[in-house]
């Protein structure tokens, strides 16, 4: 009985993780076709046509409170200033997928 509770708990810890996994949450090679169909025309190469300033760099981002994927899937969703609102437009998960490219490009210093 000891080892068919030991085999269960271990079975929920692995499924735990599997959902929780932020891998799964979101798909950075995704995200960039998303990016590339949908906010490439106003930040390609991460930087911004409209507001210069407001580039996807990373240290703009982190100026602006704009470096984690909740800020900016918040930004994409609902749109801001001259930035349009995804919602409607584009799946969450599409959102969330763009979020994680748009961070992982801004690590990377979008080389």
């Amino acid at each position: 009985m000891k080892k068919i509770i030991s085999v269960l708990l271990l079975g929920v810890a692995i499924l735990a993780f599997a959902f929780n996994s932020p891998a799964l949450a979101a798909d950075a090679a995704s995200g960039a076709k998303v990016f590339s169909a949908n906010c490439a025309s106003c930040h390609a190469g991460g930087k911004n046509l409209v507001q210069a300033n407001k580039t996807l760099k990373k240290d703009a981002l982190e100026k602006f409170g704009m470096y984690s994927a909740e800020a900016i899937i918040a930004q994409v969703t609902n749109g801001k200033n001259a930035m349009p609102a995804f919602k409607g437009r584009l799946k969450p998960n599409q959102i969330e997928d763009v979020a994680a490219y748009v961070l992982g490009q801004a690590d990377k210093d979008w080389k």
